[in-house]
């Protein structure tokens, strides 16, 4: 069943109008290819946050208009004559935490208890006992033409992204791509001034300046990072997580969007957008990726880390063709490529649908796990302001002024949680703050957690 991004405006009105209009738009720039079935009008009308009903006037319109085929049985799909337009370019032929805590080591962990081990297993014997000997070899170090086939049509239709399978380069995750990313850029400039978000990742910083980069520290606000001030730096590239900004949480809005994209084609600078938590959204509408706005300037870094394990080491870079065979060279260059095996078996657990069916369960069982967190700490620690928890798998919580970040780590973690200082991610001070993941955090054990830590914390003193 397909994941679709599908805009909507709910101050315009006409929702099923806008839902027919954005699913006839993939469907001629091919992001929703010929016979991809369509995920049922109530699952649909869940993930959009709208009624059932909207939905289903939406399909009947674009089933009237030859767009969809639907049949009693077999759901919804795209019709085989429908496809993509004058508009798009053909696909070109692909080229011959450890602080040891009992719920997780990092607040962005995922819970591995769920890894669908049947259905990847299924999908890796498929790999082995279908593809020809010749794959066992060293082959593109850009990735196997079929998996980059998968993944580009996964990120147009998913993420309304404009990738070129001969662009894609399949990588051992997001923090590879970044580094390869990096070494090309800063060859080509002898350094590179990298703008990096303010709060931000503090494990990501020595692996960039490793890979050549400069940091030059921008403030994230309630809009995601501050376009005004990015003017303010010397900066021949940045660093963003626009869908779901870590550690905030802020999602990156439309005016800094349009402000972002119009600083790199001023400048001619370069956006790396890490697709952090783009899988994972709960209480807002979808939001497409910066790199299908200006896919000539944005370089699209994402992986399976948080969809299915870290440990599959399996990601992606989608960049413009010329940096993205620097990239592809730098990749064989480095260790000739992944492994094979484990890229045939995505391919197939995409084009079956196991993908998708997986992420389904899992946003549904992460989103009852976050209520529950959430909904223990309004109870018993109001006091403590809760944000960026629309989407992803960690929330932001503002602490009482009184407070130190450190203790309530501290404290948190002995009760089992994954929590992290925000302090540590600064650059500039800012109020007292930590993340703590509620991935791994069973529904059940969210209050006895949160009890525990007003405990704990009893005798700090709160303003």
């Amino acid at each position: 069943m397909a994941e679709l991004y599908v805009p909507i405006d709910h101050t315009r009105g006409g929702i099923a109008g806008q839902v027919a209009a954005g699913l006839r738009e993939a469907v001629r720039r091919g992001r929703l290819e010929p016979g991809r079935r369509l995920p049922a009008s109530r699952d649909l009308a869940a993930d959009l946050g709208v009624s059932r009903g909207v939905v289903v006037e939406a399909y009947e319109q674009l089933v009237a208009e030859g767009f969809l085929v639907s049949r009693v049985g077999s759901g919804t799909h795209v019709a085989p004559a429908a496809g993509r337009g004058a508009a798009a370019s053909p696909p070109a032929p692909a080229r011959a935490g450890g602080d040891g805590s009992f719920y997780g080591h990092r607040a962005t962990s995922p819970d591995l208890g769920h890894f669908p081990r049947e259905r990847w297993l299924a999908s890796l014997r498929h790999a082995v006992t279908t593809i020809p000997s010749d794959a066992f070899d060293y082959g593109d170090p850009g990735g196997v033409p079929e998996l980059r086939e998968e993944l580009a049509g996964y990120l147009r239709r998913v993420r309304a992204a404009d990738v070129d399978p001969a662009n894609l380069v399949i990588v051992g995750g997001v923090a590879q791509g970044l580094s390869l990313v990096l070494r090309a850029l800063a060859q080509r400039a002898g350094g590179l001034p990298l703008a990096v978000e303010d709060p931000g990742s503090h494990r990501q910083a020595p692996l960039l300046r490793r890979a050549g980069a400069r940091l030059l520290p921008v403030p994230v606000d309630g809009e995601g990072i501050d376009v005004a001030a990015l003017r303010d730096r010397p900066a021949r590239a940045v660093l963003v997580t626009p869908a779901h900004q870590y550690p905030t949480g802020v999602v990156l809005s439309p005016g800094r969007r349009a402000a972002l994209v119009e600083w790199a084609q001023e400048t001619g600078a370069t956006v790396l957008e890490d697709d952090y938590d783009a899988e994972f959204r709960f209480d807002r509408d979808p939001v497409g990726c910066l790199q299908g706005l200006a896919s000539g300037h944005v370089v699209l870094s994402g992986s399976v880390s948080k969809a299915l394990a870290p440990g599959l080491r399996l990601g992606w870079v989608a960049a413009p063709a010329e940096l993205g065979e620097a990239v592809r060279r730098a990749r064989g260059e480095l260790d000739l490529g992944s492994p094979v095996v484990e890229q045939y078996a995505l391919a197939h657990f995409l084009r079956t649908g196991g993908y998708d069916k997986h992420l389904r369960q899992m946003r549904r069982e992460y989103r009852r796990r976050r209520d529950a967190l959430v909904g223990a700490l309004a109870e018993h620690l109001p006091q403590i302001r809760v944000r960026g928890i629309e989407a992803g798998l960690h929330a932001y919580l503002d602490l009482p002024a009184g407070w130190d970040e450190s203790r309530t780590a501290d404290a948190a973690r002995a009760l089992g949680l994954v929590v992290e200082p925000v302090g540590p991610m600064r650059h500039a001070p800012g109020r007292p703050a930590v993340v703590v993941g509620f991935a791994r955090l069973p529904a059940h054990r969210a209050e006895e957690a949160v009890v525990g830590l007003k405990v704990r914390m009893s005798g700090q003193s709160i303003d």
